[in-house]
């Protein structure tokens, strides 16, 4: 559906309570907040603005040189998260320059990201909303993108030490990075504000071929207590509303 408001008609009417977006800054506010009410969904997650996609940019927080550009984002997110009361932005770290060596640039786009991120625990902590860093897979999705491992975003939210600040878990990532998913999720579990789910490899519905056991997980997310939402950030095999058979059953069986 070309516009967002009618995708979030169509997942209330699919039974979702929640929705999120990477990137809703094309959309009118007013029109969004209208459509939120009458439909009584929550705006789970949004992310900062990409910076020029056109011009290669994946987000702008660890990218050395554009801090105001990120600063500026920022206050935007903040802007229509207020209005949606979305209490969640996905700060994003943005990509390795492409005639960078990665190894090279990493201490410097690590140093510019913490210090992004401190700035932006002080503005969202003021404002009750949680900023997260998401590690995207070098393998298969973008192999530019600066954060790519939950023990390399582990480390960075070690140095911001501060509590407006958390991970995002993205399943689907962290088994083409890492693998390791039950002890991964045990350990990082606790510093995580969201999840994300795919099946591997294809993204497809998580009841679809492929490397992962969804039916364990989410048994694996309930005795840990994981409280919140979880985001299915796949790519439907057909239709939307014919992927989500998956969901009807882990709901029914739920009952």
């Amino acid at each position: 559906m070309p516009e967002f408001t009618q995708r979030m008609r169509a997942a209330a009417s699919a039974g979702f309570r929640a929705v999120e977006a990477a990137w809703i800054y094309n959309t009118d506010l007013k029109e969004l907040k209208t459509v939120k009410d009458e439909t009584g969904l929550e705006f789970a997650l949004i992310n900062t603005p990409p910076g020029d996609l056109s011009a290669g940019d994946l987000g702008l927080g660890a990218v050395p040189g554009r801090e105001q550009e990120f600063r500026q984002g920022l206050d935007l997110a903040v802007q229509y998260a207020k209005a949606l009361d979305c209490r969640r932005i996905h700060l994003m770290a943005g990509r390795v320059p492409a005639e960078a060596d990665r190894c090279a640039v990493a201490m410097e786009m690590e140093d510019t990201f913490v210090q992004n991120l401190k700035h932006a625990a002080g503005v969202l902590s003021k404002e009750g909303i949680l900023g997260l860093i998401e590690p995207i897979n070098t393998r298969i999705t973008d192999p530019r993108y600066f954060l790519d491992s939950p023990h390399q975003a582990a480390m960075i939210l070690q140095r911001v030490a501060h509590p407006s600040i958390k991970m995002q878990m993205d399943i689907f990532h962290w088994q083409i990075m890492d693998g390791n998913l039950t002890q991964n999720i045990r350990k990082y579990l606790p510093m995580t504000g969201h999840i994300q789910i795919a099946q591997v490899p294809d993204r497809h519905e998580p009841d679809s071929d492929g490397e992962l056991s969804f039916s364990y997980l989410f048994k694996l997310l309930e005795e840990l207590d994981y409280q919140d939402h979880i985001g299915c950030e796949y790519k439907p095999q057909r239709s939307t509303e014919a992927g989500l058979d998956w969901l009807r059953r882990y709901r029914k069986s739920h009952n």
